[in-house]
């Protein structure tokens, strides 16, 4: 029913800002274009050790493709290919696998690469590594599997750091996982330096541009905003780096949601702003998903804040460059 021209429940007024960069970085699009290019080439299935990227949305995709996602080289067939994931694997799993004749592709992130690198030459150099990260993550396993046992030792905390027992406190360095929140990390690293002088830093910052760009974008539009909507997955560390960047920097409500379904309304009751930003790991049809189920309730608004712009492309390896 319409008055003057007007329906009579109009929508309430929102504006949404949209953070960027936000989503696929360029390891993540990487990644997912090796899946897809080894499938191209040597036909389903193709195994996929640990989920390539931490988004179910996208490794359902690669899934209903042909991929078969496992979560150790044992459960691959040796007749079929297999990818390691984005975040990186211990020494010993490419190991076993050509020790087993098996045809892989290491889809690392040239970033994580970077670091595993580092790790091996500063072991080389006699120092014993520090490394800064969450235990349990598959990067975190596959970085502190680059070198033997008791090499590298891991702090999640400053108060983990007064807890280190190092073999020579004049013979350390230290190296960060890629996804971690800049400003926490940076607390770590001061009481490294305070309580180990003489440690070794990276020549450059471990944390990945990608990283660093969404957390600097979300500090922008945080005091703008009534809530924020971080788009990712719940294993996905800089997802939830980007939630507790936005609490940190004034917005209360910050959640993750996997998609628009996961949205608590009756939560938003009676705001008027919200800011949309996606994991690295999150591809922009999620982000086009939310926005079209505010559009659904508001009169949306959308206002870009873009803080930085990003160019970076990797290559995908040779063997996937050569024609089948």
């Amino acid at each position: 029913m319409e008055i003057k021209g007007q329906t009579m429940t109009e929508l309430p007024p929102l504006t949404l800002y949209l953070a960027a960069p936000r989503g696929f970085c360029a390891g993540v699009d990487r990644a997912i274009k090796i899946v897809e290019l080894a499938l191209e080439k040597w036909g389903a299935p193709v195994y996929v050790r640990h989920e390539i990227v931490h988004n179910k949305y996208v490794v359902d995709g690669l899934r209903a493709k042909g991929a078969v996602f496992v979560e150790e080289l044992d459960d691959c067939p040796l007749d079929r290919p297999v990818i390691f994931s984005a975040h990186g694997v211990p020494k010993s799993v490419p190991a076993a696998a050509q020790a087993r004749e098996m045809l892989y592709v290491d889809a690392t992130c040239p970033l994580v690469s970077k670091v595993h690198i580092e790790a091996e030459r500063h072991h080389a150099n006699g120092l014993q590594m520090v490394m800064i990260g969450h235990e349990g993550h598959p990067e975190t396993i596959g970085t502190m599997g680059q070198l033997p046992d008791g090499e590298v030792l891991l702090v999640e905390t400053p108060e983990d750091v007064a807890k280190l027992d190092v073999r020579d406190p004049e013979k350390l360095a230290f190296i960060t996982q890629t996804t971690l929140s800049v400003d926490d990390t940076a607390g770590i690293v001061a009481a490294l330096k305070a309580r180990f002088p003489a440690i070794i830093g990276p020549h450059k910052e471990d944390i990945c541009y990608a990283t660093t760009n969404r957390q600097e974008a979300v500090k922008a539009i945080a005091p703008k905003i009534d809530a924020l909507l971080v788009i990712g997955a719940p294993n996905s560390s800089n997802s939830q780096r980007l939630v507790e960047v936005g609490r940190a920097k004034g917005c209360a409500y910050s959640q993750l949601v996997q998609r628009a379904t996961e949205i608590d309304w009756r939560a938003l009751a009676g705001i008027t702003s919200v800011g949309i930003t996606a994991g690295a790991s999150a591809p922009e049809e999620l982000v086009n998903e939310v926005i079209d189920a505010f559009r659904a309730r508001y009169a949306v608004t959308v206002e870009l804040v873009e803080t930085a712009k990003e160019r970076v492309e990797f290559k995908v390896p040779r063997v996937l460059r050569e024609t089948a």
